[in-house]
């Protein structure tokens, strides 16, 4: 009975390899979160005197296990601001390298505006620094957007599983390109199930990654939504999103006193998220009353990456409201936000 559950697990993460055209499924790790996955990319790679590249778009899950380097580890960050379209450019990027960078650190889309991010001309940039690992944060673009790891030239891909892949909570994924694993030491060692002879943490793969028990029911949660996501195909997903997406903005951008911090999504690339907020309104209170008289759900607040709502200059009025669509949202959850805000807006 064990080995067959092995099989559904293995099962999953081929089909996630086959996804993200990552060789070698083996180098698919199983993690709690796609905070966990942060983790292990980062404080396994880093070593003291190493520099670290990323960008103002970043989640806490990136910079908090940097700013821990910074100030424990002697690792020095450079922080890339994104241009006038919300993008960080790959020569932006290719001119904050040093000699002595190790990791670039580049998130696919920010959680905030939902803009997508180069992450392939980004990687192009890199290929003539080997030696440098590039890590994607894909928690707002997995199974929401294609990702090709061998185009994009992706050492460390990271994400959590509750959102797109469509897992349940306390579910994430880590790929590892398979040269670069002797550079990225586990964060736990113990039982595995293999080799048990040894003192030394296992070296093969997953092993060396995945102590202790996993989550195994987490896990074939999110194997049932990856290949739910393979069987309706991500053409057809993002095509969905897109359409809400576009729908959404331009409702939005009628309604008076509502401030879009998302461009056009018809022009810039677009994960499915839209930022905004009510002028003259705290975002905490505008999300509260949402919720409370109209029965809808938004993220209000600085969705947990406050650098870049230093860059909107949205902090001292409480961040903003995010409204993310997804492939089971519809035309009437769009229509039901924005009847709402438009009798917000009138009333207060």
């Amino acid at each position: 009975m064990t080995q067959a559950v092995d099989r559904r697990i293995d099962a999953a993460r081929t089909t996630l390899a086959q996804l993200w055209n990552a060789p070698n499924p083996r180098s698919i790790i199983w993690t709690a979160g796609g905070t966990d996955s942060l983790n292990l990319a980062i404080h396994g790679t880093l070593r003291p005197g190493d520099h670290v590249v990323t960008t103002d778009l970043e989640h806490n899950s990136v910079l908090r296990p940097l700013h821990l380097w910074k100030t424990e580890r002697q690792v020095t960050v450079t922080y890339v601001p994104p241009n006038a379209l919300g993008q960080v450019t790959s020569e932006a990027i290719a001119s904050a390298l040093r000699p002595e960078t190790r990791l670039v650190c580049v998130t696919h889309a920010s959680n905030v505006t939902g803009i997508i991010q180069p992450i392939e001309s980004i990687g192009q940039a890199l290929r003539s620094r080997p030696e440098i690992l590039y890590l994607v944060d894909a928690a707002q673009t997995a199974g929401h957007v294609p990702l090709d790891v061998e185009v994009s030239r992706i050492d460390l891909l990271c994400s959590s599983g509750h959102k797109g892949l469509l897992g349940p909570l306390g579910t994430g994924v880590v790929w590892i390109r398979p040269e670069h694993t002797a550079n990225v030491h586990p964060l736990r060692q113990g039982g595995t199930g293999t080799q048990s002879e040894s003192a030394a943490q296992p070296d093969s793969l997953p092993d060396r990654y995945e102590s202790g028990n996993l989550n195994v029911p987490g896990i074939l949660g999110l194997a049932a939504g990856v290949d739910w996501i393979v069987n309706r195909g991500l053409p057809a997903i993002m095509q969905h999103t897109a359409e809400l997406t576009q729908g959404l903005h331009a409702g939005l951008t009628s309604i008076p006193r509502v401030q879009l911090m998302t461009p056009d999504p018809r022009h810039i690339p677009n994960a499915g998220v839209i930022g905004f907020r009510i002028d003259g309104v705290d975002s905490h209170v505008a999300g509260h009353l949402l919720e409370t008289h109209f029965g809808i759900e938004l993220r209000a607040g600085l969705h947990c990456a406050p650098r870049i709502h230093q860059a909107l200059d949205t902090s001292a009025t409480g961040g903003t409201l995010r409204a993310s669509v997804g492939p089971f949202s519809t035309v009437a959850d769009v229509d039901a936000l924005l009847t709402a805000l438009a009798m917000l807006t009138a009333a207060l």
